[in-house]
């Protein structure tokens, strides 16, 4: 009970980022909650209890997300023009931007952007763990952070110039 009532509330947050629904939100935090006391024998201690069960979080989500047609668009990494990006941390914005701007305009993006920025960016997550959760390629990974984040620059760049609302 005293992990559950120490990770309950962040392990919430980070499934609202996700499924954006509440109630569906709390069944899978629920969820992952039952899974993680369930295999806990697995937890081995590499990785903080929290980043494990986050973990165990966010796969339940995305498996909400696929189960409900929202599917992941999984790109072979042949099919994409490798970016090599190594400005991974560069995530500067315009001074007239607002933290609620940012958030509207991740959720903006298209699915397979958005998981891979709120992955990235939101849960702190490399590409090689991003590669894993999402069972896609780290060149992938690296790709689609790179084409979200030069979206997300021209809807704010277009927030900024007062021409979208």
């Amino acid at each position: 009970m005293q992990l559950y009532n120490q990770y309950c509330n962040g392990m919430l947050v980070v499934a609202l980022r996700f499924v954006k629904d509440t109630m569906e939100a709390e069944d899978v935090v629920q969820e992952a909650f039952i899974k993680a006391f369930s295999k806990l024998e697995q937890y081995k201690a590499e990785v903080s209890f929290g980043a494990w069960l986050k973990r165990i979080v966010i796969n339940k989500c995305i498996d909400v997300l696929k189960s409900k047609r929202q599917r992941v668009v999984e790109l072979e990494a042949y099919h994409l023009n490798v970016i090599e990006d190594n400005n991974d941390d560069d995530w500067t914005i315009d001074v007239g931007i607002s933290i609620a701007d940012v958030k509207l305009a991740i959720e903006a993006l298209p699915e397979k952007y958005k998981y891979v920025v709120l992955l990235y960016l939101m849960e702190g997550y490399d590409h090689k763990e991003i590669s894993e959760i999402l069972k896609i390629t780290e060149i992938a990974s690296r790709t689609q952070l790179s084409r979200g984040k030069q979206k997300l620059k021209e809807v704010l760049k277009l927030k900024r110039n007062g021409t979208r609302s």
